[in-house]
């Protein structure tokens, strides 16, 4: 069902099921895919490909440009999943080279006034609360949680089931499973989110010593990964050395509470 209002070009791939509402725009290279929702105002434009059960909320700005002096009108993409959410004005850019796409899972939560950089990477179930913001070329791992005006500078990477508390930000890479408050203090691990996750008391034990031996104690950070490694051998300790193994830029630091 498309609203009389709304404008879609006659060459844009449009699944029969989409629901398109008022003043809605539908530009020339989008793929829409099987039950999508597009409400009233939103704009969907460039190379841009979505995929089933998406919901585009007013005002919201999907695949424009991306924000980048360098940028000289290539048609370049974004890639959207399925089953996610973009609530009020939520901007998501495409990527500034045909080398990378801006990739967006499924199943994210985009709350109102979000924003999505070029060449960034969002995994699944991700959740960007109101006016979250991340930066060009950031990777947001599966289950991230950015809390209200958090920010990710670009580059930089937020781990697996992370947490930004309200208006923190990180210019360092944040290990998955711990949050962080403030720029770039760790202060722990997201215990509770780990817990509803499901993971057992064990697993999670050991991902606490995990974090204390690596940035609790006293040695170097590649002393004490090497150490970490021969000690803790469970999945989730594993992930969590492995990322700050990996680490190009550097991770946060633990602070106190």
């Amino acid at each position: 069902m498309i609203h009389p209002t709304a404008i879609v070009h006659e060459n844009a791939q449009v699944h029969d099921s989409v629901k398109i509402g008022p003043y809605a725009i539908i530009d020339k290279h989008v793929t829409l895919g099987a039950d999508c929702v597009v409400g009233p105002h939103a704009h969907l434009i460039g190379h841009t490909t979505i995929g089933s059960g998406n919901r585009f909320h007013s005002g919201c700005v999907i695949g424009d440009a991306p924000q980048d002096v360098k940028y000289d009108g290539e048609p370049t993409r974004l890639i959207v999943g399925d089953g996610n959410t973009f609530r009020e004005h939520v901007t998501i850019h495409r990527s500034n080279t045909l080398e990378e796409d801006t990739r967006i899972g499924s199943e994210n939560i985009f709350m109102a006034n979000s924003h999505v950089g070029h060449n960034a990477i969002v995994g699944n179930r991700a959740i960007l609360a109101n006016g979250a913001l991340v930066g060009g070329h950031a990777i947001i791992g599966d289950g991230a949680f950015l809390s209200g005006n958090a920010v990710v500078h670009q580059f930089c990477r937020v781990g697996s089931m992370a947490m930004m508390q309200g208006c923190s930000g990180v210019s360092l890479d944040l290990p998955p499973f711990t949050i962080v408050r403030g720029i770039n203090g760790m202060c722990g691990l997201n215990s509770v989110g780990l817990k509803r996750a499901g993971f057992s008391s064990e697993e999670r034990l050991e991902l606490k010593q995990a974090y204390r031996a690596l940035f609790m104690g006293s040695d170097l950070i590649k002393d004490a990964i090497a150490k970490a490694r021969e000690r803790f051998t469970g999945v989730l300790a594993e992930q969590f050395i492995d990322f700050i193994d990996s680490s190009e830029r550097g991770t946060c630091s633990h602070t106190k509470r």
